[in-house]
């Protein structure tokens, strides 16, 4: 078989991180002559690129990874390679769960996909690719991107160095490594010199940025120089951790005119003695101050943050505080995950695990109340203009988000009488509300 005969399809599950991960698998297949092909259940062979951060994503990957092993004992697909952090956390243990898996592909294996394409199609022999472990952060410049044109992910780490007792990210990405500056901003023009408007930072602990490599007040300093990138209208800053929202930071949020005002903050719960046992140096106290100094300093801000109910220990004392923080704190979006005992975990060791139909009692709860919190908020918005990028367009219907919309994860602008194009930039009328999105009339 030849490259020029050999298609490639590639699910992509997980998060921004991994689809960046997914972009640069298929630039590297696109760039060895193999043939890439949306029609992943009749390639000669299909990557799965998997998250395992959870039992739920866990589940998801091994049914898509059990589907394409149908597809391939039915002749349909010759080879099933299963890559990512679900393959990095597993190992070749994967391969004895699932059995007809072809190869296993480590995170430090990624730009290595379309030699291991080749060799797994000239084998018959199970295989892991795990020896080089994601020591440094990679180049993520050239990319095949998933996204559409006009926005991106720009990564600016690897790894974690905070040990929260629920989490598996450390486990599975490593410690916390810093791009080079110099190494980001070669990506952001890049992906603005492809006509991306709008990039969204991404990484485990978006603030930690820089401390590793000794760069005072780091995100600061890398944003001042992706403003300078001609192209490059709306700036996103997602996954803040709490304590590293400085002064400085804030102040530099303030004065840029393309940072958007907009904190994606992943809290998890409120209650001190919670937060403690979840390992996180937050307290109460100091997330209430954050979010009136936040809101104090951006009056127009959005806040968006996530939650996790049912920790082991957690009581229905710690809960109802946890709800009338959430009543407080009047997010715009939230998400809320039920905890997970995950395998190496802290958590998954404590005593006083909290039963399981406690748990989604309390995250529907939880919901429930954000739910009217939110409808409040897009009600509140009716009768204002907006300024949104437009994603998609279709018989005068436009679907698109104002800056206080992430892609992906929130809620969209549905914009009637529109005459834009994709990728553009309308002002619209709030006219009224379907749900969690906004309906608006172009100006």
């Amino acid at each position: 078989m030849t490259d020029k005969k050999t298609s490639v399809g590639l699910i992509s599950l997980g998060c921004p991180k991994n689809m960046v991960d997914s972009e640069r698998m298929l630039a590297e297949i696109a760039q060895a002559g193999l043939l890439i092909t949306t029609d992943a259940d009749n390639a000669d062979v299909v990557v799965i690129n998997t998250c395992g951060f959870i039992a739920p994503a866990k589940a998801e990957a091994i049914e898509a990874i059990k589907h394409a092993i149908a597809c391939k004992r039915k002749g349909k697909i010759k080879k099933v390679i299963v890559a990512g952090c679900l393959a990095q956390r597993m190992g070749a243990e994967l391969l004895n769960e699932v059995m007809g898996i072809d190869a296993i592909v480590g995170l430090g294996e990624r730009d290595r996909i379309a030699d291991i394409i080749r060799k797994t199609l000239v084998t018959d022999k199970p295989a892991s690719y795990l020896e080089h472990a994601c020591q440094l952060p990679f180049s993520d410049k050239t990319r095949l991107r998933i996204t559409p044109k006009h926005w991106a992910y720009l990564r600016i780490s690897e790894g974690c160095d905070h040990r929260c007792a629920f989490c598996t990210i450390p486990f599975i990405r490593g410690r916390f490594k810093s791009k080079p500056l110099e190494m980001i901003t070669a990506e952001a023009k890049e992906l603005a010199d492809s006509g991306a408007v709008e990039l969204n930072l991404i990484a485990q602990d978006t603030n930690y940025y820089g401390k590793d490599l000794k760069i005072k007040d780091g995100l600061s300093v890398l944003i001042k120089k992706i403003e300078k990138i001609t192209g490059v209208k709306w700036l996103r800053l997602l996954y803040l951790y709490p304590t590293g929202i400085t002064d400085n930071l804030l102040e530099t949020i303030a004065a840029s005119e393309k940072v958007v005002h907009y904190f994606d903050i992943p809290l998890q719960h409120i209650n001190s003695a919670v937060l403690k046992n979840m390992r996180r140096s937050d307290t109460k106290e100091q997330i209430y101050k954050l979010i009136e100094k936040i809101r104090i300093i951006l009056p127009d801000v959005v806040l968006r943050t996530t939650l996790i109910v049912g920790l082991p220990g957690e009581t229905e004392k710690e809960f109802e505080e946890l709800l009338d923080f959430v009543k407080w704190s009047e997010f715009d979006c939230l998400g809320c995950f039920k905890y997970y005992a995950e395998a190496g975990t802290a958590a998954a060791q404590m005593p006083k695990q909290v039963p399981e139909k406690t748990k989604e009692e309390r995250a529907e709860k939880l919901m429930l109340t954000q739910q009217q919190i939110a409808f409040d908020i897009n009600k509140f918005r009716i009768g204002t203009e907006l300024t949104c990028l437009l994603d998609s367009a279709q018989k005068g219907v436009g679907t698109g988000r104002f800056y206080g919309q992430a892609p992906e994860i929130d809620s969209t602008c549905i914009i009637k009488n529109c005459k834009a194009t994709p990728g553009t930039f309308l002002d619209a009328k709030v006219i009224g509300t379907k749900d969690y999105d906004l309906v608006l009339k172009q100006i």
